[in-house]
């Protein structure tokens, strides 16, 4: 009898679903970290405009209300990831901004808008906590 060598057609279907469980598993870890990593760059848009308020305060006693009065050529972040808006008060002691969320990042439900106040306070509009999406 000649014997034969290689895989079943069993063998191969096990393979396959294996390969498929741990992909169903892997992809949607990696989507949520590649989201919670570029939620990174909406906290340092924030903050970056958080110093330029301070210092424009410290020049005008008033904080700026619009983004081209803080320098920024772009409302976008740098890889076009969140858009920057500054929500005037009647108190020109006052800001709060919002770093939006825009292109691929729009899947960022769980945290949405990220907010900042002139008192350090941050906010988000989404379903996670404070504590989940600012750290």
């Amino acid at each position: 009898m000649n014997k034969q060598s290689g895989f079943t057609l069993i063998e191969l279907m096990i393979t396959v679903i294996i390969i498929g469980v741990l992909a169903s598993i892997a992809i949607p870890s990696y989507q949520n970290y590649v989201l919670r990593s570029n939620r990174t760059e909406g906290q340092a848009l924030l903050a970056e405009a958080a110093a330029r308020q301070e210092r424009f305060f410290t020049q005008n006693s008033r904080y700026a209300t619009t983004i081209a009065e803080l320098g920024f050529a772009s409302a976008n972040s740098q890889n076009a990831l969140y858009q920057l808006a500054i929500t005037a008060n009647a108190n020109p002691v006052q800001f709060t901004m919002t770093a939006t969320p825009i292109n691929s990042q729009t899947r960022d439900t769980g945290c949405g808008t990220l907010a900042l106040n002139q008192q350090g306070t941050r906010t988000v509009t989404g379903a996670n906590g404070v504590e989940e999406c600012w750290r």
